[in-house]
C-alpha cells in the first residue's frame, strides 16, 4: 500500500494555475477511470474545488501520477512542478484529516470543504475506483473531522466566502437594498451566496443558469427571477451586483460583453465576485475602470478577519489529528503484513492437513490410536519449529544473537 496525496491549493498555487488543473464534472469520471485503467494507481479519488485540486491515490509510482496529471490537462510538467505537493503515507493521511477539519482552508474552520470531500468520495465510489486503503482513509477522515468540530470551536465565528462577498459589496455600495443582484449558476456556492444577499433585501434578484429547470427551485425559494445564460448579453446592464460560480471550462463574461454593459449603464459601476475555478470572468475585466472584480483569492483578507478565537483552537485540533494519524498508519502497517501472515498460516495449514492424512491412514490400518496421536503431534512440532531452528543453526555469529532475541519475542520465551 503506497498512499499518496498529490495536488495544488491556494497556499501553493495562484488561481491561474489552479484553474488549469481543475476537474470539471464532465471530466471527473473519465479521469478516475483513466488513471486506474492505466495502472498508474490501483485506487483514486479526486477532490477539485475553487481552492484546491487533490488526487488521493494508492500507487506504486508517484512519479507516474504526477506525469499523468500534467498530461491530462495538457500542461508541461516543469510548469506545474513548482506548485505541486506530493505527500506520502502519514503526511497524506494528516493532510486529508486537516482538509476535512477545515484547518487547511482559506476560511479557517469552514464546513463546506467536508461536504465537497464527501462528494469526491461518492464520485470515486460510483466510478469503482475506491479500494480498501482509500475506503479506510476517508472513513477515518470523516470521523476525525467530526471529532475536531465537536471537541473544539474551530468553526466558531467563521466568515464564509458568501458572507465575505456581502461585506465587499457593502464597501462598494451605500446600501444593498437599492441594488439588483444577478447570480450565475445554481450550485451549492450560489445557494449560499443568494441566502446571504437575500438577508440584505436587495431591490431585485435573478438566477441565470444554463438550464432554467435547475435554477427555478432555487429562485422560487428567494422570490427571484430566472433567465438563461443566453440572455446575459442583453440583460447584464440591469444588474449592479453579479455573483458567478459555474462549472464552465470557459469564461461566461467577457470583456467585450461588460464594456457594452457599462456603456449602457452610463458608467455606473458593476460589482462582480467570481467564485468559479476555472474563472467565469475573463481576467482582462479587472482592468476596466467601472468594474470591481474580485476572485476567490481576492476574498482572502475579508475571510481572515476575526480569526483569533478559531486560531486558539488549532493546537487542540492538531493534537486530535496527530493521534488519528498514528492510529491510521498503524492500521496501514498491519495491512502490509497481511500477505506474510497469510503465507505463514497457509504453510501451517498444509503441514496440518498432511499429518492428518497420515494419521487417518494409520488408524485405518488398525494402529494404536494413542501412538498415532503421539506421532502426529511430534511431526507437527518438528515441522513448525524447523524454520526458526534452521535459521538459528545457520546464522552467522553476528546474526545469531538478534535472531535468538526475535524468536524469544515471537514465542514468548523467557531465557534464564
Amino acid at each position: 500500500m503506497q498512499l499518496l496525496t498529490l495536488g495544488v491549493n491556494h497556499h501553493t498555487a495562484p488561481l491561474a494555475i489552479r484553474e488549469q488543473v481543475a476537474f470539471g464534472p464532465e471530466k471527473l469520471v473519465q479521469a478516475l477511470h483513466e488513471l486506474t485503467q492505466s495502472r498508474r494507481a490501483s485506487e483514486v479519488a479526486i477532490l477539485s474545488t475553487c481552492n484546491r485540486t487533490e488526487l488521493y491515490v494508492n500507487t506504486p509510482s508517484p512519479d507516474d501520477v504526477t506525469q499523468w496529471l500534467a498530461d491530462f490537462h495538457h500542461i508541461e510538467r516543469r510548469e506545474l512542478a513548482p506548485y505541486l505537493y506530493a505527500l506520502p503515507r502519514e503526511k497524506a493521511a494528516q493532510h486529508a484529516f486537516r482538509v476535512a477539519a477545515g484547518l487547511d482552508s482559506m476560511v479557517l474552520g469552514e464546513t463546506q470543504i467536508l461536504g465537497q470531500m464527501k462528494q469526491a468520495v461518492q464520485a470515486a465510489e460510483e466510478a469503482g475506483t475506491l479500494g480498501l486503503l482509500l475506503h479506510k482513509l476517508f472513513q477515518r477522515t470523516f470521523s476525525v473531522a467530526k471529532e475536531v468540530r465537536t471537541s473544539t470551536e474551530i468553526g466558531a465565528n467563521s466568515v464564509s466566502m458568501a458572507a465575505a462577498a456581502v461585506r465587499l459589496a457593502e464597501r462598494i455600495f451605500p446600501s444593498i437594498k437599492d441594488q439588483a443582484c444577478l447570480f450565475i449558476g445554481a450550485g451549492e456556492m450560489i445557494e449560499l451566496c443568494i441566502t446571504h444577499f437575500a438577508a440584505q433585501h436587495p431591490r431585485r434578484m435573478t438566477v441565470a443558469n444554463r438550464t432554467a429547470e435547475r435554477a427555478r427551485p432555487l429562485a422560487e425559494r428567494f422570490n427571484a427571477g430566472v433567465i438563461p445564460l443566453t440572455a446575459l448579453p442583453d440583460d447584464l446592464p440591469a444588474y449592479d451586483i453579479i455573483i458567478t460560480s459555474t462549472a464552465s471550462p470557459l469564461p461566461i463574461l467577457g470583456k467585450g460583453m461588460l464594456e457594452r454593459a457599462i456603456k449602457q449603464r452610463r458608467h455606473r459601476p458593476i460589482f462582480i465576485v467570481d467564485l468559479a475555478v476555472p474563472r467565469d470572468v475573463e481576467a482582462e475585466v479587472a482592468d476596466m475602470d467601472d468594474v470591481f472584480l474580485y476572485s476567490v483569492d481576492d476574498l482572502g483578507q475579508v475571510v481572515r478577519e476575526g480569526m483569533d478565537n478559531r486560531e486558539a483552537q488549532v493546537a487542540q485540533a492538531e493534537a486530535i489529528i496527530e493521534t488519528s494519524v498514528e492510529s491510521f498508519i498503524h492500521w496501514m502497517e498491519g495491512r502490509e503484513l497481511v500477505p506474510v501472515i497469510r503465507s505463514l498460516r497457509d504453510s501451517a495449514e498444509r503441514h496440518r492437513r498432511h499429518e492428518i492424512e497420515k494419521a487417518e491412514k494409520a488408524l485405518a490400518r488398525g494402529d494404536d490410536p494413542h501412538a498415532v496421536i503421539e506421532a502426529m503431534s511430534h511431526a507437527l512440532s518438528n515441522k513448525l519449529l524447523h524454520a526458526p531452528t534452521h535459521a538459528l543453526n545457520h546464522a552467522t555469529r553476528d546474526e545469531r544473537e538478534q535472531i535468538a532475541r526475535f524468536i524469544s519475542q515471537l514465542y514468548g520465551l523467557h531465557q534464564e
